[in-house]
């Protein structure tokens, strides 16, 4: 009986590094580690499925042929994330162009897992991730954008600079203003924080 290979515990620089000298099973490492949280990124980002799972693949495929590229100084996190970013908001501004304005449900933006199996917290959780969701796709770009790097994808502030090509006290000052926003439009909704 043959055991599969445990997965490393290398950090994302050193699978790009493993990478670069063509080690196959790196990349898909670095794939699997970052796969789940690309597309709910671009979800975020676009609202539909099909083009989230399309822009997040795309994302994965620039990396791969641009490899030799990454700066081993800097996280891969960040760089991968700056190339979704870009990629996302490219086919914003294509879709406007086309006037192709087509938002997906909010049960399609359910990450989270219920705490409890009461089916009351079940929905309880369910209806509050749907309006959180509904508020922020009515946030503009800039705002949405912000919100998903910090409160989904977990970057810092530093990283969230580098990702959106700004100084560290801008995102402080976006990030604060889009909590505001999304705050009044909650508030506006109903919800009670």
């Amino acid at each position: 009986m043959q055991v599969a290979a445990p997965k490393t515990e290398l950090g994302d620089n050193d699978l790009a590094a493993q990478a670069m000298s063509g080690r196959i099973s790196a990349f898909k490492e670095l794939v699997e580690r970052y796969q789940r949280r690309a597309y709910l990124y671009a979800l975020g980002m676009v609202y539909n499925p099909d083009d989230a799972s399309d822009l997040s693949q795309e994302a994965f495929v620039r990396v791969h042929k641009h490899l030799k590229r990454f700066d081993r100084k800097y996280p891969f996190k960040v760089w991968f994330f700056h190339i979704l970013a870009n990629l996302c908001k490219n086919h914003i501004r294509q879709r406007k162009t086309r006037e192709k304005v087509i938002v997906g449900s909010s049960d399609e933006h359910d990450m989270a897992v219920p705490i409890s199996n009461n089916p009351e917290s079940i929905f309880d959780r369910t209806e509050l991730q749907a309006q959180v969701w509904t508020a922020i796709e009515q946030l503009p770009e800039k705002f949405r954008e912000i919100i998903i790097l910090s409160h989904f994808q977990e970057l810092s502030y530093d990283q969230m600079a580098e990702v959106l090509e700004i100084p560290r006290g801008s995102v402080m000052s976006r990030l604060y203003y889009a909590r505001l926003k999304l705050r009044e439009i909650l508030e506006k909704m109903g919800v009670e924080l």
